[in-house]
């Protein structure tokens, strides 16, 4: 999305043909902003459930070797 606003200047057709090209090479530019930002929420997100996951896991072990110390 970032190099496709500097294709606009360069002359590349758009969808948007009755917007000025610097109008269309602002939207592709804040386009991509908006993407890169959404990208940091996704993987920042998907850690958290990683995160989530580890702590149900080790709460599970620990669990156990509670479980198996009481019955020794």
């Amino acid at each position: 999305t970032f190099v496709s606003a500097f294709t606009v200047l360069c002359g590349a057709r758009t969808d948007l043909p009755d917007r000025h090209i610097c109008c269309v090479f602002w939207l592709n530019i804040a386009a991509a902003l908006i993407q890169i930002l959404t990208a940091i929420v996704m993987v920042g997100w998907i850690m958290s459930i990683f995160w989530g996951m580890d702590m149900v896991i080790l709460a599970t072990e620990r669990r156990c070797r509670a479980a198996e110390s009481d019955l020794h």
